[in-house]
């Protein structure tokens, strides 16, 4: 099994900043490549930022030039540099990881897995 642990979500003006954190912890044989996703009320899960296993990131349009991600491998953990925060931005916050782990029995199991979400909010 693999747990998230996510920090840094909070209240924010406009025009500011923030930074979210995420660690992975378990059974991690692999971790094949970790992300961040948002979510408001009434509207789907959309990927915000992800960054693979060998260090190539992904951004939506709507954050590209504002936010970057970037991970510690040797720690499991992904960073989100939210910069130049606006009214929009303002969602439920959730990491992502994309893990193999290895069973008793040997089988590798290659999962998606989320943390519990982090609120931010951009206040204008």
């Amino acid at each position: 099994q693999v747990q998230l642990t996510e920090s840094g979500g909070g209240l924010v003006q406009s025009g500011g900043s923030l930074r979210l954190s995420c660690t992975a912890s378990g059974n991690i044989f692999s971790n094949n490549g970790m992300g961040w996703y948002r979510q408001t009320p009434g509207n789907q899960r959309e990927l915000v930022a992800q960054i693979t296993s060998g260090g190539s990131a992904n951004y939506a349009d709507s954050v590209k030039g504002r936010f970057t991600i970037f991970r510690d491998s040797s720690e499991n953990s992904v960073y989100l540099q939210m910069n130049n925060l606006n009214s929009e931005d303002t969602a439920v916050y959730f990491c992502h990881v994309d893990a193999t782990t290895v069973k008793s029995t040997g089988v590798h199991v290659r999962l998606d897995y989320w943390g519990q979400g982090t609120q931010v909010t951009v206040s204008s």
